[in-house]
């Protein structure tokens, strides 16, 4: 069987995966009262705003007092050279903005190191399925969050998916790398570009006249908006592992939930906000994700452009039924059907089928040196898809890449 090439499996993992990271999402039905109590956050304690009502205090004003004043262009030219996490910022920048930065670059108080390297050879041993589900469990899955799917669409990146994608996969390749919190390491870079990134959008997409015309807020990406996205994440990467019976260490399980913790403070996220265990995280998300995920125009599109993106494929195997097929598994027949997914008879039968003894076969629960040749060469001929779709996520945002505050919208 032939492989498919590196650089299109890359391509078709980075666009699946990529879309949750730079645009957050938010209830797009008619919203519930917030009930989760913030004694269940890393904070043990708050005010217990509505997060639908809270945005990022500090670095909204501020980024839209770059983009007024025309200092953007100039910022986003000097923040390419900033690249690693103890790195000093470049000469140059406005003091307001790098007063901001100085401060939102430092680590929350309750950080653990120690659980950041655990969380490192979590992701090392589980990469495969954590490349899978970011890529066509989380990333599609934004497609059906309706605000998300707006707020991607009308805003720039919506008009060059193949851009976005390369940005937005480095959030998911560096939280996987070793030392991706330590001075050396490019993850808290990573997470105040985007969270500067975010902040542009808040202050430009109500300008847009397409976005207001859709949209049922006046400002995006909220606190709410933000925490759905990031259960569409390590929750649903968890929950995911947990149904596939995939044997987790309890050390590397919470281990992996403090990285995505300290991620969401890193990108602006309350404490307050931020659930303190599994148990938590998924009771915050039964209340926030599940019951708003829907169809929009803008959402079928982007999940067309995401699976023709990853089709393109130089006579390989990753074409876009099989990539269908993964999002339909992962995700269910309900969203699939959403989204316009068609059904794929043989792959989405196969997938069904092969799942279950993948796993068992990864984890060493299943032999497979004794059985037919035939069936081995099956066993890995799905695990290089799989594979391969994993490796685009976790690999696209290796070379330089640099996350920039939007001056403009998507173009009319």
């Amino acid at each position: 069987m032939e492989s498919p090439s590196r650089r299109n499996v890359l391509m078709a993992g980075g666009a699946l995966g990529a879309l949750g990271a730079l645009t957050a999402a938010a209830p797009a039905q008619a919203s519930s009262l917030w009930t989760w109590s913030p004694k269940g956050s890393v904070a043990g304690a708050g005010e217990g705003a509505d997060p639908k009502w809270v945005w990022d205090e500090v670095a909204d004003p501020l980024v839209a007092s770059l983009i007024d004043r025309g200092d953007v262009p100039k910022v986003n030219d000097l923040l390419k050279t900033w690249t690693k996490n103890g790195q000093a910022l470049p000469a140059g920048l406005p003091a307001d903005l790098r007063d901001f930065i100085e401060e939102a670059r430092k680590l929350p108080s309750w950080a653990d190191h120690g659980k950041l390297a655990t969380a490192f050879e979590f992701n090392q041993k589980r990469g495969l399925y954590l490349g899978v589900t970011y890529g066509f469990a989380s990333g599609m899955m934004s497609t059906a969050i309706p605000k998300e799917a707006r707020a991607v669409y009308y805003s720039k990146g919506g008009a060059d998916m193949k851009d976005r994608i390369t940005k937005t996969a480095k959030l998911g390749y560096d939280i996987g790398t070793e030392k991706a919190f330590e001075p050396d390491g490019e993850m808290i870079v990573t997470c105040v570009k985007t969270r500067l990134a975010h902040a542009g959008v808040r202050h430009l997409l109500p300008q847009s006249p397409a976005w207001t015309k859709v949209a049922d807020e006046q400002v995006p990406i909220s606190q709410a908006d933000m925490m759905v996205t990031w259960h569409s994440l390590p929750t649903t990467v968890m929950q995911n592992l947990v149904k596939w019976k995939v044997p987790i260490p309890a050390a590397e399980s919470t281990a992996f939930l403090h990285s995505w913790q300290v991620t969401a403070h890193m990108l602006g996220i309350l404490d307050e906000y931020i659930p303190n265990s599994w148990d938590e995280a998924n009771a915050q998300a039964k209340q926030v994700l599940t019951p708003i995920l829907a169809p929009t125009p803008e959402g079928i599109k982007l999940a067309d452009i995401l699976l023709n993106l990853g089709s393109v494929i130089d006579g390989g195997i990753l074409t876009k039924g099989v990539l269908g097929a993964l999002t339909r598994f992962l995700l269910g027949d309900e969203i699939a059907g959403w989204l316009k997914i068609q059904r794929e008879p043989v792959w989405d039968t196969l997938i069904t089928t092969l799942w279950p003894p993948f796993i068992a076969v990864r984890e060493g629960i299943l032999d497979l040196t004794k059985a037919p040749k035939e069936l081995r060469e099956i066993y890995w001929a799905f695990d290089e898809i799989l594979r391969q779709a994993a490796l685009f996520f976790l690999s696209e945002a290796q070379y330089p890449i640099s996350i920039q505050i939007p001056t403009t919208n998507r173009p009319a």
